[in-house]
């Protein structure tokens, strides 16, 4: 193993400064031997200087001058090693290194038995790039987890590298898809696309109420919406066939007993009657009386994708409000697969400053899920708009490119893990290139992320290509119409 630097001055049991001649990357694995232990350790914060050129130098002549005369070949580079634990049980030793510590690369066979011992490749070191960094899918489900990025940084590719990942283990990722990225996906095992199609009797109320679009302040609506609700369920388990028609006939029922009721309780009950007809005409196609629940449809081995490209907001929080309960429920009694749900654009489903149905059952989820083997992955790119506490819920992360500071901050708010060295590295990934962090990884590591190598249909689109598809079809067009006249002039000579 070759010598990087040596270690100087005062250093403690996390961490200690170190001096070279040569320059190591940021984030390079380098281990440090003493008192008989072997620890591997993560460089951090490194600087470059001269001994000649230094920074109280005011005048810029000066450093022409030593440049002239004396050259710069006299340099030195100085950072720090965050130690990371010895190379068998990756514990942080409780002695720190003393001074003149040799500070050497970690080779190749050691990074491998501590980052090439999971079930899923997520790629390989960027310091490193022969050793493979794979994790554990266990801990990343049951541990849950968050993939956060600007657009364009590989967000989807990382995802999907992942679905394929858990496919390839017989697994059952389900994807809420909210811009049918993954619809025609060419994953290991196929897709299964579940379209986003409801019946209501498997609804619950609050999630039946938000389709009616009874307003948070319109108490007098809702009493009579749970009524007739009730009512419909029970009729529907004596054998009655449509439950918005039954929503409908309950009501009319409470109208034609109005007999006491004041005028803003008459107004109420024909409110809601009006509500659930509006929903059957603002919900057509998507509203299906005959339908079996939505979760029936999961299959093993499958990307189970639900495509909410074409719905408005509501009608996704109510899918993926519902799909969590019940998938929760479910997993409670052991009546479903392990299930690793894959949400994104999460900071719509679970926002920062405003309730929404989704968002009380991902933090269930994230609470209860993992005793359970129910997972699941918050997709963002504007972390600040993501609720904190789903976000810290998530034990696990892959941060990809993200320059906001304020984005930044709120990563590292709801991350133990995430130092300020680690911080300052976001901004500069390139894109593929992600910090992962958690339990699925036994330390932090910088990655290369793989290319997944199935289409997949996310990404910026081609604009300049395809006005220029466009104007070629228009001017084909234009052409075929030309010859179609001049044709005809030419029939009637």
């Amino acid at each position: 193993m070759s010598v990087l630097g040596l270690c100087i001055g005062e250093s403690s049991p996390g961490s200690a400064v170190f001096i070279s001649k040569t320059m190591p990357g940021m984030g390079e694995y380098v281990l440090l031997e003493y008192d008989g232990m072997k620890i591997l350790g993560m460089t951090e914060g490194i600087v470059r200087g001269s001994p000649s050129i230094t920074g109280d130098i005011i005048d810029p002549d000066v450093v022409e001058r030593i440049l002239k005369f004396e050259g710069i070949d006299e340099q030195y580079v100085r950072g720090r090693v965050k130690l990371l634990g010895d190379i068998e049980k990756l514990e942080i030793p409780k002695i720190p290194p003393p001074p003149g510590t040799r500070v050497k690369k970690a080779d190749a066979e050691i990074l491998r038995r501590i980052f090439s011992s999971g079930n899923i490749r997520l790629g390989t070191l960027l310091s490193n790039p022969e050793v493979e960094v794979r994790v554990d899918a266990s801990r990343m489900i049951t541990r849950h987890l968050s993939i956060l990025a600007i657009t364009g940084a590989g967000k989807s590719n990382t995802v999907s590298i992942i679905i394929d990942g858990i496919i390839k283990l017989g697994g059952m990722p389900l994807i809420f898809d909210m811009h049918s990225e993954y619809t025609d996906a060419e994953f290991s095992g196929g897709v299964k696309k579940i379209e986003p199609r409801l019946n209501p009797i498997y609804l619950s109320p609050d999630e039946f109420k938000i389709l009616v679009d009874i307003g948070k302040e319109a108490h007098l609506q809702e009493r009579y919406l749970r009524k007739a609700y009730q009512t419909a369920r029970e009729r529907i388990s004596r054998g009655g066939r449509n439950f918005i028609r039954e929503v409908v006939l309950a009501l009319e029922e409470i109208q034609e007993s109005e007999g006491n009721f004041t005028q803003s309780e008459k107004s109420a009950v024909v409110g809601v009657i009006n509500k659930v007809e509006d929903f059957e005409s603002k919900y057509k196609g998507l509203v299906d009386a005959y339908a079996g629940d939505m979760y029936e449809q999961l299959e093993l081995g499958r990307a189970n994708v639900i495509d909410l490209g074409s719905v408005d907001e509501d009608y996704a929080d109510v899918i993926v409000s519902h799909m969590l309960r019940k998938l929760l429920y479910l997993r409670k009694n052991r009546k479903v697969s392990p299930v690793f749900c894959i949400l994104e654009e999460a900071h719509l489903l679970a926002p920062a400053y405003r309730p929404t149905l989704s968002k009380y059952w991902i933090e269930r989820v994230a609470r209860e899920g993992r005793k359970f083997g129910l997972g699941l992955c918050l997709v963002s790119q504007r972390p600040k708009s993501l609720d904190s506490n789903s976000l810290s819920q998530a034990n696990n992360s892959i941060i990809m490119r993200i320059v906001e500071p304020s984005d930044q901050r709120h990563v590292q708010q709801t991350s133990e893990r995430l130092s300020d060295d680690l911080i300052g590295q976001l901004s500069s990934l390139n894109v593929g290139e992600a910090i992962v962090l958690g339990l699925m990884v036994r330390v932090p590591a910088l990655v290369k992320i793989d290319k997944f190598e199935g289409k997949i249909t996310g990404g910026d689109p081609e604009i300049v290509e395809e006005w220029k598809t466009i104007n070629e079809n228009q001017k084909a067009e234009d052409e075929k119409q030309k010859k179609e006249v001049d044709s005809l002039y030419d029939g009637m000579d």
